[in-house]
Formats: structure tokens, C-alpha cells, sequence
């Protein structure tokens, strides 16, 4: 370093985002408390145990391959083929993949994209909770996580990406590039899986399946929001020289931009954040009749259908567009659900894929012609680039890979639990110790206050 303004700027960047990540993990916690409060007592121990091995499995694939490919995917395959360069920066043994005091910086945005890859999968997760095999659930984690969800980070979010360059596609807090992949994967895993036994009454109707603790999801859901500020944080990238980005922005040094390289502040996605948290929940409210997790879940939504312009709406703009996102995406979960019978345990298809979707096109009417990038050259923003990047991302990258998968799955007899399974409870059926040593336990203590409570002859 030469200097210590620069030694400082080094420093300062890599403790913001390494707190980010911090922040991030919240997202996670939120998502194992929100899904065992959602499920049955007789699933808790499988439902915690599904998401925590998403940890692992998704940290060493996105490892190896997961983060190559977003480097080497941006134009590959429509418009060029793969980034080779880029991408041996970043391969498993690479100088910066590792301990390198001369590289600061390369470890914590990994992590950052990394908790982003676990988010995705937790997404899907609460949708199939109570029905699905672990197994399964973790082949489905490692797709979303280290390879649909990166190539569309590459295509969407990486600043040459194709999609950005050609379509004018702008997501800047990832409605669409998160929370519409994410929620179509989980679509297409649903449709195939089928309802949780005694979802449908005889005659087709649904019956709610009320949550098992409701204590639990709400701190999970806030855990969520959290976590969910802290992501907004890590997708600025903060002091920027512009003129350093090999030549190609001209400008001064900025103190953040957003994931495309333009200016931007951490106060005004402060202001957009909390209003669009605040459209969501009173459209939840509203719409809902007061379903209390409805509402607690419409705050979420209502952020996500605001976050793929909430670097350049007005405050106000950002309300409405979350309230408008949350009344559409209530509406279509029971439409879907009806029409189609499928279960989606937790509205995770709704609160992520539909509001991301809706998010997106909203963004390319309200924005249009605004840049989608600082590179000269590039599309603007526009209504058919952002229409026809919702679909990629829900259909193309989202629901249809995820279909074919569990297609594959359900041929091989993988994919479901049996009946009989489903009805005694997961936690027994995959994993006995546990459930035994409570038992036993049990028995252990009756016994004693028996002996105990025995009056003397």
C-alpha cells in the first residue's frame, strides 16, 4: 500500500463488508426459526437438519465451481463464450482463494455472494418442509445455490453481464437475480412434489395447516428483516475510484455505489428500505384481513418487489410499488393454490418469486430510460428487457430446472418420503437416536416419580 489513505480506504473496505456478511447470517437464522415454527412438532429436528447442511454443501460447491462461474459466465454462452481470465482468478487454488496478505478483499465478497447462494436454497426449502426427503432437498440446494442462481448473478448482476449490456436489466437489490429465481426453483420442486397429506379436503378445497409456533416465526421473520438490511449493504460497494475501473467510467471517487458501479448512499437505500418494509406490511394488513403471518411475510414481499430499483426510486415511489407487489402476489398464491393444488408451505413462491417477478416489470415502466448501468453503451432501463429478464429468471433459470430435477427424482423414487413416514413425523423416521433417547428418557422419569410417589406399606 502506498499511503496510509489508501492502507485505510483497504482496511475500511474489507471491515464493511466482513460486517455484512455478519449481518447476512441473520438471514439464515430467520429462515430455520421461521420454518420450524411453521412445521409440525412431529418435523422440528428434520426441518432444522435440512437447513443447516445447507451451510456445508452449498459453501464447498460454491467454493470449487460456484464462484468461477460467476466470473467466467457474464456473456457465455449468447453473446461470447466463457471469461477464462477472469475465471482463473478465481478457481479453488488461486493465489487470491486463500491466506494472501497482498489480497483483502476477495475472501469477504465471497462470502458475501455465499450467503446470498444459502439464501436462495433456505428459499426453496420452506416451501417443500414436512413432505420432502433430505436428500433430495440437498441436490436441489447445491443447483440453486452454486449454479442456477451464480450463472444468473453473472448474466443480471455482474456489471458486463449480457443481460445488463443488452437487455437494459436492472436489479440492484436482487428482486429478481435472489427472490424470483429462488422462488420459481421452488415452484417447479412443488409441482412435482405434491400437497402435505390433508392439505386438500375431498372436494379440492385447501385447508390452512396453521403454524406450530407463532412466537418463533415472528422473531424468525424479523430475524429475517435483519438480515435482509444487512444484504442491502453488502450490494454497494463502497469508496470506488471511478477512473480506476480499467478506463472504462470516468468520474471521482465515490463512497458507494450500488452492484453495477453507479453512485449511490447508504441513506438513500436506508429510506427506500424501511418505506417499502412499511407499503408491504399495511398492503399485507389490508388485504389479508389482518392474517397476522401474512402480514409479517407481506413486509418481506414488499421489499423484495421495491428492491430491484430501490436505488432510484423516491421513498414514496418505493411504498406503492411494494403495496401494489404484495396485493398482486397474495392474490395469485390462492389462485395458484386452488387452481392447481399445489402446497406451498410457507408462501415462499409468493413472497419471493411473485413479488421479485412483479418487482421487476414495475421497474422497467417506472424507470424507463433511466441508465442501468454507468458504462456507456449499454441499454437503458426498459419494460420488455425487464419483462423478458423476469422471465429468465423465474422460468428459464428458476422453475424449469428445477422441475426436470425433481422429475428425475420422483422416476427414481427419490424425491418424497412414504406416507407412512409423512404421517409419524420425519424426526422419527430419520432420526431415531434422538427420538429414542427422549423416550427413554421419559420413561425413565415416569418410573421414578411412580417409585416415588408409592406410599409406604
Amino acid at each position: 500500500m502506498d499511503g496510509n489513505l489508501n492502507a485505510l480506504t483497504t482496511i475500511f473496505t474489507e471491515f464493511y463488508y466482513w460486517v455484512t456478511v455478519v449481518f447476512m447470517f441473520l438471514i439464515h437464522v430467520g429462515f430455520c426459526m421461521y420454518e420450524v415454527g411453521a412445521s409440525r412438532r412431529r418435523n422440528h429436528m428434520h426441518t432444522l437438519m435440512k437447513n443447516v447442511m445447507v451451510i456445508p454443501l452449498v459453501t464447498v460447491t460454491f467454493f470449487f465451481f460456484g464462484w468461477w462461474i460467476y466470473w467466467a459466465f457474464p456473456m457465455f454462452p449468447f453473446f461470447g463464450g466463457l471469461d477464462l481470465e477472469a475465471g482463473a482468478a478465481n478457481l479453488p487454488w488461486a493465489d487470491t482463494m486463500g491466506p494472501n496478505a497482498g489480497d483483502r478483499i476477495t475472501g469477504v465478497f465471497w462470502a458475501a455472494f455465499l450467503l446470498f447462494s444459502w439464501t436462495a436454497a433456505s428459499i426453496v426449502s420452506g416451501s417443500v418442509i414436512e413432505r420432502i426427503r433430505s436428500s433430495a432437498l440437498w441436490v436441489h440446494a447445491v443447483l440453486i445455490g452454486s449454479v442456477w442462481w451464480i450463472i444468473d448473478a453473472a448474466w443480471g448482476w455482474h456489471y458486463g453481464g449480457w443481460m445488463v449490456q443488452y437487455l437494459g436489466y436492472h436489479d440492484a437489490y436482487a428482486s429478481g437475480v435472489i427472490h424470483a429465481i429462488a422462488g420459481g426453483y421452488a415452484l417447479g420442486v412443488i409441482t412435482v412434489l405434491g400437497p402435505r397429506i390433508g392439505k386438500f379436503a375431498a372436494d379440492g378445497t385447501p385447508r390452512d395447516i396453521p403454524p406450530h409456533n407463532p412466537w418463533m416465526l415472528t422473531i424468525g421473520i424479523f430475524l429475517i428483516y435483519t438480515g435482509f438490511w444487512g444484504f442491502y449493504a453488502a450490494c454497494n460497494v463502497p469508496l470506488i475510484s471511478a477512473e480506476a475501473i480499467g478506463g472504462q467510467i470516468t468520474g471521482v471517487t465515490w463512497t458507494a455505489t450500488n452492484i453495477y458501479l453507479a453512485p449511490t448512499t447508504l441513506s438513500g437505500i436506508t429510506f427506500n428500505f424501511l418505506m417499502s418494509l412499511s407499503g408491504g406490511l399495511m398492503m399485507a394488513y389490508v388485504v389479508s384481513r389482518g392474517d397476522a403471518f401474512w402480514t409479517f411475510s407481506g413486509g418481506l414481499a414488499g421489499v423484495i418487489t421495491a428492491s430491484a430499483g430501490n436505488d432510484l426510486y423516491h421513498p414514496i415511489q418505493a411504498m406503492l410499488i411494494a403495496a401494489v407487489g404484495v396485493f398482486l402476489a397474495y392474490k395469485l398464491h390462492y389462485w395458484v393454490e386452488k387452481k392447481f393444488k399445489l402446497d406451498d408451505a410457507v408462501g415462499a413462491v409468493a413472497v419471493h418469486g411473485y413479488a421479485g417477478f412483479i418487482g421487476l416489470v414495475i421497474a422497467g415502466f417506472v424507470l424507463w430510460g433511466a441508465p442501468s448501468s454507468p458504462f456507456e453503451g449499454y441499454a437503458t432501463i426498459n419494460p420488455l428487457g425487464q419483462f423478458v429478464g423476469a422471465l429468465i429468471m423465474f422460468f428459464g433459470l428458476g422453475f424449469l430446472p428445477a422441475f426436470i430435477v425433481a422429475k428425475m427424482q420422483a422416476a427414481a423414487g427419490v424425491l418424497r418420503i412414504p406416507e407412512e413416514v409423512e404421517l409419524q413425523g420425519l424426526d422419527y423416521a430419520e432420526h431415531h437416536a434422538y427420538e429414542d433417547a427422549k423416550a427413554e428418557i421419559i420413561e425413565a422419569d415416569k418410573a421414578y416419580l411412580a417409585n416415588k410417589i408409592t406410599p409406604a406399606e
